[in-house]
Formats: C-alpha cells, sequence, structure tokens
C-alpha cells in the first residue's frame, strides 16, 4: 500500500471518529438540554408578579422567623402561619395536612385554586431552613414565589384543572431523602386518594442571579458546551421519566420573552437533579420539575449565614414567578383546545 493511499485512509479513519464525537456531544446537548430552536410565541402579559411583594414575604421569613430549621418548631409554625394568612387573602380553599415525626408535629399548608376537583397541577415549595441560618434563598424565596403566585391565581386563573400550592416543613436534614418529607406526605396523599396529577413545579430557591463571567458553576466540564457562564437564567431540572414536562414546562416559561430559561434531565443519581421536594413525586409516578437559580452552583452563600435577603435580585425573581404563572395559563389553554 502506498504512502498516499495509508494517508488517506488514516485521514478518513479520523473524519468519522470526529464525526461521531460530533454527533455523540449533539446528541446529548438534544437529550439533556432539550434546546428550544425557535421562539414560543410571546405572550402579552396582562399580570405580573410584584417584586416589591417578594422582597416583603423574603425578608419577614428570613428575618422575623429566624431560625426555622426542624428543631425549632415554634418558629416553624409561626412561618406557617404567616403562609396561611397571607394566602387566605386571596383563596377559600387553605387547609393544614398535619403530620408527626419523632414526637414532633410539623405541617403542610395547602392551598386550591382554578376547577377544584379536576386534575390536580401541584406547585410547592418547603419553608424550613437548614440548621439555625436565613435561608433567604433556600428557600424564602420560593415560599415567597408562592405566596406570590396566589395573588396571580386570584386574577387569572385555569378552569380545566385544579391548582394545588403547597409549603412544605421537613424538606432539609435529616429529614431530606426520607419518607418523612413533607413533599412525600403530600405526594403520598395524592396517590392514596388515586388523584389524577398533571405534574408538581418545585420552586427552590428562586432568588439569585449574576451578570458577572464564572458566576455560574457547572457539574461537569461537558456542560460548558451548553450552558452560560453567567448566572444569570433560571433552571427547569428533572430526571428522564419527567423528559416531557420538561419541556412543557420550558417553554411555557418562555413565553415572558425576559427570561431565560434553560433545561436539565439527567439519571437522578446525577449531581444535583433530586436535590428538593420533586424527587418525592416520581416515588408515585407524576412527573416533576425543580425551578432553581441552581443553589450552591451559583450562590456561594447557600446554607451559611450569609444566605440573606439582601443578596437576591428580586426583579429577575419576578420575572420566575410570572413565568411560572405564564406556565399555568398555557396549560390551561392547551387542555381548553383537547377538550373542544
Amino acid at each position: 500500500m502506498s504512502f498516499i493511499s495509508t494517508f488517506k485512509k488514516k485521514l478518513r479513519i479520523r473524519r468519522g471518529f470526529l464525526t461521531f464525537i460530533i454527533l455523540l456531544v449533539f446528541s446529548i446537548w438534544i437529550i439533556c438540554a432539550q434546546p428550544i430552536f425557535f421562539n414560543p410565541s410571546v405572550l402579552k402579559l396582562a399580570h405580573w408578579a410584584s417584586s416589591e411583594n417578594l422582597q416583603t414575604h423574603v425578608k419577614k421569613i428570613s428575618e422575623d422567623f429566624f431560625p426555622r430549621d426542624s428543631e425549632n418548631t415554634e418558629n416553624l409554625n409561626r412561618t406557617a402561619e404567616y403562609i396561611k394568612t397571607q394566602i387566605k387573602q386571596f383563596s377559600r380553599e387553605v387547609s393544614e395536612q398535619k403530620f408527626t415525626v419523632k414526637g414532633k408535629e410539623y405541617k403542610n399548608i395547602i392551598a386550591r385554586f382554578g376547577a377544584l376537583g379536576k386534575p390536580v397541577l401541584v406547585i410547592g415549595a418547603h419553608y424550613d431552613s437548614c440548621e439555625e441560618l436565613p435561608a433567604a434563598d433556600d428557600n424564602a424565596s420560593g415560599v415567597a414565589g408562592l405566596i406570590e403566585l396566589a395573588r396571580l391565581l386570584t386574577l387569572e386563573y385555569p378552569t380545566n384543572f385544579e391548582v394545588q400550592l403547597v409549603a412544605y416543613s421537613t424538606e432539609e436534614p435529616p429529614f431530606f431523602g426520607s419518607n418523612d418529607m413533607g413533599s412525600y406526605i403530600h405526594a403520598e396523599s395524592l396517590s392514596r386518594e388515586n388523584k389524577p396529577v398533571i405534574g408538581m413545579l418545585s420552586l427552590e430557591m428562586i432568588g439569585y442571579f449574576s451578570n458577572a463571567w464564572g458566576s455560574q458553576s457547572l457539574p461537569s466540564y461537558l456542560m460548558r458546551l451548553f450552558y452560560p457562564s453567567k448566572g444569570n437564567f433560571i433552571a427547569v431540572v428533572s430526571d428522564f421519566s419527567s423528559y416531557a414536562f420538561t419541556k412543557d414546562v420550558k417553554q411555557g416559561m418562555q413565553r415572558n420573552s425576559e427570561l431565560s430559561v434553560y433545561s436539565m434531565n439527567g439519571p437522578p443519581s446525577f449531581y444535583g437533579i433530586d436535590y428538593s421536594d420533586h424527587r418525592n413525586y416520581w416515588k408515585f409516578g407524576y412527573p416533576s420539575v425543580m425551578i432553581t437559580d441552581t443553589a450552591f452552583l451559583r450562590n456561594k452563600a447557600y446554607h451559611t449565614i450569609g444566605d440573606t435577603f439582601d443578596k437576591l435580585d428580586y426583579r429577575k425573581m419576578a420575572e420566575v414567578v410570572t413565568s411560572v404563572h405564564q406556565f399555568v395559563i398555557k396549560k390551561n389553554l392547551e387542555l381548553e383546545k383537547v377538550s373542544n
């Protein structure tokens, strides 16, 4: 075989290998990140979340009810009462779901909106903190989002399904990963009652954003090809069983053109995929996602005394809450078309 023939053969092999690598990376991107190649039609929004309201709630919860970890049940109960009082301004259907763990009583707060008795869409956030910390982003931000969603749902609500806003206790250690999590209690009750469930969204740290280069960390080097290095977006995260629902939520949220939305699907064992209350709805076969600012991958004050209300971006946070509400309205319109 001549030198030229050998060279051409090696070149073909290298080209084939390079093509394989490119296709492999492209496939991983498509499967895990679900890129949207066209801009969804932008809705003319009639109702926006209030950044002022969100800041008021985060400040109140992180400062006035400090600390609110599982050992400080008095402050946890005060937090629950505050959530209940705030949401009762917008819904008559507000209840407590009490449960006992190791001799202590805890409670979830459940508020119902829309077409009661029809299939359920759950939007939840935990209100307990890790240890004796302010926990403004983790997770007073998510709870503030729930309260503001309650206000938005009185202005525009679904007519084809029921929305349950649920504030959970016992998400943080030592309960995380156990069946004593408040979200497990709620998910199990839906299953026991044979409730049809559309899906679940967990609001898990939704207030920290940064436009600085390098402000966004990522679990793997390969992900740098697919995701920004600036922490100025919101993420929709889930496992592969919720693949279609993840895409549905992402598209619905992106209809608010002010917000950059990225998504990630992976196995539950992948770093960070199951780090919130959505994990417990998977156990009962319900599609569920986490809406997050990516927690410790961006917010360096995660689980420290520095996680305070003044570090959060309430304008961006309002965009997140507005976008979640718009997903609800989009889903309602889709179901309306199907029923007609």
